[in-house]
């Protein structure tokens, strides 16, 4: 039995054309109905076909919806809560798929006052971005953290789960303040020291913006793909968890000037003991599954 007949996708971006795809894929009886702030997106989406019915409303979206899942910069999540409320049929569930979570959970919680909440986070996506760039197998065995709060009720988060595992991924139900700690460090932090490589070599006097380009190995070619994904997302990520991401940054400095002295001072055990130690971390991924562990990422060479 599906977990949901009729499902509301309100962004129609990388994740939530993904996920309209996905359903439409693995659950095709699924009735699905879709908006998007722009009109441009929603014009490409009916040409594109991946949903019943796209509506020139939010709030037209969801009135018989019994999931309704907003796909937006988690800056703009409460906003878009605000303008379904007097449409959302009373059972039904909100979730979302923002990267931090506890501010959505507040947000969520203020602009839909008694509804059924359970926000998650579908751990994948890729640096592009639009209606064009999702695909259906995304989220197959990645992981989606549901983040429940604390008086959810067991049903519509099993609902939530089943939904999700349904689309193929992994599930794990997290409190949201945790979810965002670890998020933090696994892709927060990352994200945010990819732009900055990429910034500075770009704004390097004494390289040229074309030997960059030319001569970039496949360290800097990874930073630059991070460093490609969507702005608008990832400045309200950071604004959103910045106790979280200014925790992290603070302890990564510190690491940093540890590494700094070694390097100044010639202490090739340090640094060989460290890079023993993050090369194991490289082998749990691949182990775990969440990574390809043919050279150079999988990447296919001609």
């Amino acid at each position: 039995m599906l977990p949901f007949e009729r499902v509301a996708i309100i962004g129609l971006g990388l994740i939530g054309s993904s996920i309209a795809r996905a359903v439409r894929q693995y659950m095709p009886t699924v009735k699905l109905t879709a908006h998007d702030a722009s009109a441009e997106v929603r014009a490409r989406v009916e040409e594109l076909d991946f949903v019943d019915d796209v509506t020139d409303t939010a709030g037209a979206a969801v009135v018989d919806a019994d999931l309704v899942i907003l796909c937006v910069p988690v800056g703009a999540m409460g906003a878009v809560a605000a303008a379904i409320a007097a449409d959302l049929p009373a059972e039904a569930i909100v979730s979302d798929v923002g990267s931090s979570k506890a501010g959505v959970v507040e947000a969520l919680a203020a602009a839909l006052p008694g509804r059924t909440i359970i926000p998650a986070h579908p751990v994948a996506g890729t640096e592009n971005s639009g209606p064009d760039a999702g695909f259906a197998s995304l989220f197959q065995g990645r992981w989606c953290i549901v983040t429940p709060p604390e008086d959810a009720a067991a049903g519509p988060v099993a609902r939530v789960r089943a939904f999700w595992e349904g689309l193929g991924a992994n599930v794990e139900t997290m409190d949201p303040r945790h979810h965002d700690l670890v998020l933090a460090v696994t892709s927060h932090l990352p994200h945010l020291i990819a732009y900055t490589i990429v910034g500075t070599a770009s704004d390097m006097e004494t390289v040229t913006r074309s030997e960059v380009i030319k001569f970039s190995a496949g360290g800097f070619r990874d930073f630059t793909r991070i460093a490609a994904s969507d702005p608008t997302m990832w400045r309200d990520v950071f604004l959103a968890n910045k106790d979280a991401v200014l925790e992290m940054l603070q302890r990564f400095t510190e690491d940093l000037t540890a590494l700094q002295r070694a390097i100044r001072w010639g202490d090739g055990d340090a640094l060989f003991d460290l890079f023993t130690r993050t090369r194991a971390v490289r082998r749990s991924i691949i182990a775990e599954g969440q990574d390809d562990e043919r050279p150079d990422f999988g990447r296919a060479h001609e």
